[in-house]
């Protein structure tokens, strides 16, 4: 109840809501506790995802404006798209002609990392899906699930199947899952984890 007590323009029926906790802890972890500091490291890596996320979506938009700035923008993040995507020309097609800067596959792993960023901010790294605390044999899973990226190009590149955006999406998923379910915990707790809450 001290926490409700202490959020301005936010009620109280929406905090009792899970999804709405978790977004708001999300977004104002700061707000739960008066004296807790600012985790920089969290903050880094979230407005990091939060760019991966918006960029290639919003790079085809900025283009088709033909506005100076806003097309300068889309050229940076379609050089950066077509320097960390193995297909970058598959991407969807957002707005004519001009496509999304990475392929469904490299979102497909963004998206996954969203879901375990969620993920965390609902246990804090303490469901059993978290693949940190298994050590070698959560690291070995984590690998098994990364190479879902390369195998599934490897088949397309031989032939075995044709480019599919839902087939390469599932793909992408599943190796953002690897990585996203060992490394988010490790990344987002801190040292008094044990005694305060996290977000």
């Amino acid at each position: 109840m001290r926490v409700y007590n202490k959020l301005a323009g936010f009620s109280r029926s929406r905090l009792k809501n899970p999804f709405y906790l978790t977004m708001f802890k999300i977004s104002s972890p700061n707000l739960l506790s008066i004296n807790q500091p600012i985790h920089w490291r969290k903050l880094i890596s979230d407005i990091i995802l939060i760019a991966l996320l918006s960029g290639p979506v919003a790079a085809p938009f900025l283009a088709a404006t033909g506005l100076f700035p806003l097309g300068i923008i889309a050229k940076i993040i379609y050089f950066m798209g077509g320097h960390v995507c193995p297909q970058p020309e598959m991407g969807l097609m957002l707005t004519s002609p001009h496509l999304m800067a990475v392929c469904m596959r490299c979102y497909g792993l963004l998206l996954a990392l969203l879901t375990t960023r969620f993920l965390y901010a609902s246990n804090q790294g303490r469901g059993f899906y978290w693949l940190h605390q298994y050590r070698l044999v959560g690291a070995a899973i984590a690998t098994s699930l990364t190479f879902a990226y390369p195998v599934e190009m490897l088949a397309q590149i031989l032939n075995l199947w044709e480019y599919n955006n839902v087939v390469v999406t599932i793909f992408g998923y599943l190796t953002g899952l690897g990585i996203g379910l060992f490394i988010v915990p490790v990344l987002y707790r801190s040292k008094n984890l044990s005694t305060k809450g996290e977000n």
